[in-house]
This record gives C-alpha cells, structure tokens and sequence, in this order.
C-alpha cells in the first residue's frame, strides 16, 4: 500500500509540473515576464519534491521518481 501512495505522490507531482509547464509557456508567449518566473520556482519546486530533495518542505527523503 505504501508503495503506491508513492507512485500516486508521484503521478500527482508529474502532472503538476505538465501543467506548470504550459502555463510558463503561455505567461513567456504573453510577456508576462514575472509570471513566468513564478511559475518556473513553482515547477522547480515540484521536481525538487519529487526527487524528494530533502532541503524542501514536504518532500520524501528517498521517494524519488
């Protein structure tokens, strides 16, 4: 069981950084200069978290992808 709240965490995180993604590029596409750079930390975030980067708040240590 353990291991798959693990694989949900992780197809959660992916799609989180699918859809930061296209929103980063919509916000580059506009000009939204800041926006963008925002979404960006936010993407980062989410792959730090699912490497499971143990300086991030809510990250798994050794969870991984």
């Amino acid at each position: 069981m353990r291991e798959a709240g693990r694989k949900r965490r992780t197809e959660k995180l992916d799609y989180m950084q699918a859809m930061l993604g296209e929103l980063r590029t919509m916000a580059q596409a506009e000009r939204y200069d800041m926006l963008a750079y925002l979404i960006e930390m936010a993407y980062l975030e989410a792959s730090d978290i699912a490497r499971g980067d143990p300086s991030t708040p809510g990250a798994t240590p050794g969870s991984g992808r």
